[in-house]
């Protein structure tokens, strides 16, 4: 028999750099990761979809700008102004707030507020600690990220970047 796994409050390997607390991963599920996420004012993971992926946000604290489908046009710059053949729009997320995202789908959130938020995030399936341990380095050299290095980071593990990923407010 395998025994479970309970984690206290603030628990769990943090990602430095990427604002994000694993509480389960690849070494303890076959099925999913999870994680909580503090997302700063400012950042803007930036719309992007997954061949393999599932994704489920919860939003526990704060505001979010969420996006989960697929747009009539994919505008480079700017996926706050998408829209969906049927007349979907990002939403504005608070507490209690949930987003699922299927394979294929694109999807993004954004924190539009001056405080930040915080998430509980659900991937499968699991490994997606590996991708953010590679983003949270860049992140944390300070300074805009390199949009080319953050692609191949994205490239290596099914991710296809569609708008660019902003990590504060815009000056």
């Amino acid at each position: 028999m395998t025994d479970g796994l309970v984690l206290p409050p603030g628990a769990g390997r943090a990602v430095p750099g990427a604002g994000m607390t694993l509480k389960v991963g690849a070494e303890q599920s076959t099925a999913w990761s999870v994680f909580e996420a503090e997302v700063t004012p400012g950042f803007d993971v930036g719309a992007h979809l997954h061949q393999s992926a599932e994704e489920l946000f919860y939003i526990l604290d704060g505001e979010l700008d969420l996006l989960a489908f697929e747009p009539v046009a994919r505008t480079a710059g700017d996926w706050q102004s998408w829209q969906s053949a049927a007349g979907a729009q990002v939403m504005r997320g608070g507490p209690g707030s949930a987003m699922f995202v299927p394979a294929g789908c694109p999807h993004a959130f954004a924190n539009p507020g001056t405080v930040p938020a915080r998430l509980l995030f659900l991937v499968s399936p699991p490994g997606h600690e590996y991708y953010l341990d590679e983003l949270g380095k860049q992140i944390a050299q300070g300074g805009p990220p390199d949009p080319q290095v953050i692609a191949e980071i994205r490239a290596r593990h099914d991710i296809e970047q569609l708008t660019p990923l902003k990590v504060g407010r815009p000056r």
